[in-house]
């Protein structure tokens, strides 16, 4: 018994030597003040206060020819089920991937997992959502040296595993897409390059005795830049959209440019701007020319209040976003402060007239503190000074106190780990 039982050992020590398992969790409350977040609240509107809370539980397995990854969360607002409850509904898999290491060049990844490249701009994994995003997709990772990758995804979404051809509901936002995203690096300079093509299921001529299950196919082409040179860092993009959607033509365009400058090591200040091509309000014809982020981190850009493109502003008139940023960061201690000038990119009308491009300032402004090695504590306060332009957009009162608060308390703990330090 005791051969046996010293053998056991042995063979688990081999195995834990061979492989490497980790285990981490993160629980995330914050709270929110929304007085005007995302579209302009009405003077004699109430705003809300709430607080929600991430809570995940992620495994991650790696030996010579495997990898694979579990994250288990739930998701909920304080007080949304009964303190008696005996049901969740909140708790889902964010993310359950496989990946096969097939050389030390190729790999295949296949199953739910987030999808990250460049600047989150057109794929994000929404980290700020408590949610998150996440996507049901293969991919195929070539990395010939370590300057250069090459990723392929593809992937085909359905409701069930019915036997016949059912109209999908686009629950993930889209039939099916298939993508090939290349970066290289090049002493100073960073190269990546995007080519997306995603197909939108809908029932053409619904209703009439031609009807049929359509996909309409919509390309999102184009490169990214990055310059880095000693306290100073640049990067551009553009981005291109042709194709169609929902029996639509699509003709669209985006375009970046942002520059920082390290002070001290200290201070970063830094400007920017964002053009998103839009369509005229009054316009006659049906064809998308507003430019559409996709599966981006949207809350990232054109300012935290998530005034434009996070779940709005779609086929609307279009975004110019100037931006300044001044953000400093001390031992344990961060600041950060970015105003953003907006316009719409094409004609605004307030019925026959039209309207002045301003649409108005928001102002960004954000604490943090590491309070512990797992510990992050943080706090952010934004206000939106709107013209009647927004008004027209939004609705609601531009001059009402269009303002938006939040704490939040990160707790992100390495449960276990059998990699040596």
């Amino acid at each position: 018994m005791k051969k046996i039982i010293f053998l056991a050992l042995l063979c688990f020590g081999s195995l834990i030597n061979a492989q490497q398992l980790d285990i981490s969790a993160e629980v995330r409350p914050r709270y929110e003040n929304k007085h005007g977040f995302s579209t302009l609240i009405n003077d004699d509107t109430d705003g809300s206060n709430f607080i929600s809370q991430r809570t995940r539980l992620n495994f991650n397995f790696s030996q010579e020819k495997l990898r694979l990854g579990v994250s288990l969360q739930n998701i909920r607002v304080w007080g949304d089920v009964s303190t008696l409850s005996s049901d969740d509904n909140a708790t889902a898999l964010h993310e359950a991937w496989a990946e096969a290491v097939l050389s030390d060049k190729v790999s295949l990844k296949l199953g739910r997992q987030e999808i990250v490249y460049d600047d989150h701009r057109i794929f994000g994994n929404v980290g700020w959502a408590q949610q998150a995003r996440s996507h049901d997709a293969f991919i195929f990772k070539y990395n010939p040296d370590a300057k250069n990758r090459l990723d392929i995804g593809l992937a085909l979404n359905a409701d069930s595993q019915s036997g016949v051809d059912n109209l999908y509901s686009n629950a993930a936002g889209y039939k099916s897409f298939q993508y090939a995203w290349y970066h290289g690096d090049f002493e100073k300079f960073g190269l990546s390059f995007l080519l997306l093509n995603t197909g939108i299921e809908y029932l053409e001529n619904a209703g009439l005795s031609n009807e049929s299950q359509t996909i309409d196919n919509m390309q999102t082409i184009g490169p990214r830049l990055t310059y880095k040179s000693g306290e100073f860092n640049a990067n551009a993009a553009a981005y291109f959209q042709t194709g169609k959607s929902l029996n639509r033509d699509v003709s669209a365009s985006y375009f970046t440019g942002n520059l920082v400058y390290k002070i001290n090591g200290q201070f970063n200040v830094g400007t920017g701007i964002e053009v998103l091509s839009g369509k005229d309000m009054n316009a006659s014809n049906s064809d998308i020319k507003s430019f559409a982020p996709l599966f981006g981190t949207n809350h990232k850009f054109n300012g935290w209040m998530d005034y434009f493109y996070v779940g709005n502003h779609a086929n609307s008139v279009g975004l110019t976003d100037i931006s300044a940023s001044l953000s400093y960061h001390k031992n344990k201690f961060t600041a950060k402060l970015i105003p953003h000038f907006f316009s719409a990119n094409a004609d605004v009308f307030d019925g026959t007239n039209k309207m002045d491009s301003n649409l108005g300032t928001e102002i960004d402004f954000t604490v943090g503190y590491k309070v512990a090695k797992d510990i992050t504590l943080s706090a952010g306060l934004s206000k939106m000074f709107a013209t009647d332009t927004m008004e027209i957009l939004k609705g609601g009162d531009k001059d009402a106190d269009n303002s938006w608060s939040w704490v939040m308390f990160t707790f992100k703990p390495k449960l276990f780990s059998t990699k040596k330090n």
